[in-house]
């Protein structure tokens, strides 16, 4: 495994093509925290996140042994359009739109490796984040899920409009406006990160 770990995804999709199983781990490994922060701040439970997660990687699979992966696109930003529309998926399923829950046990940055730091430093990034994750809750769900592909899962917003059917135009202004909103809370509360 070592050394698929220098392959490059497409590198690493022939390999697995070719019945390189341990090519598809490092495939996973290397793109699952961003497709997992992402599927979580969508759907905001834990326990979903995981399971939507995995219906990624299984439709990832049929795909690629079916040999119908589309070579053009990158992987990263296609395996995320399947995540987004697994969740676009469940909400229509149980024909609800996403509720906000501040819960303590469902924090997104738990998935969020972080070297090991003093005891005081990491307590204050964990503020920092929650102060974050707090704000993001409270934005309008196309504002924060702009957000959300912009920051965490690095897309371009020529990427993050395809896969929410919409302008470039309009997704930067959903980020612009997301942006914006962030900043008055800032101030309105007297948060500093």
């Amino acid at each position: 495994m070592k050394s698929l770990s220098n392959f490059t995804d497409q590198q690493l999709i022939h390999a697995f093509q070719s019945g390189e199983s341990a090519a598809l781990e490092v495939l996973i490994n290397r793109h699952k925290d961003k497709i997992y922060t992402s599927i979580y701040l969508l759907v905001k439970d834990k326990y979903l996140a995981e399971d939507i997660f995995q219906d990624v990687f299984i439709r990832v699979i049929d795909t690629v042994r079916g040999g119908r992966y589309n070579e053009e696109g990158k992987f990263l930003p296609w395996a995320l359009r399947i995540a987004h529309n697994l969740c676009v998926d469940h909400f229509r399923k149980v024909k609800r739109t996403p509720t906000i829950r501040n819960s303590e046990d469902n924090d997104i940055f738990e998935v969020l490796n972080f070297s090991e730091e003093g005891a005081d430093r990491s307590m204050m990034k964990k503020q920092s984040h929650d102060r974050v994750r707090l704000m993001l809750d409270q934005l309008p769900a196309d504002q924060r899920e702009v957000i959300v592909l912009r920051h965490f899962a690095d897309m371009s917003f020529k990427e993050i409009a395809t896969m929410t059917n919409c302008s470039i135009n309009t997704a930067l202004g959903r980020m612009r406006y997301g942006l914006i909103n962030l900043r008055k809370m800032m101030e309105e509360k007297q948060i500093a990160l």
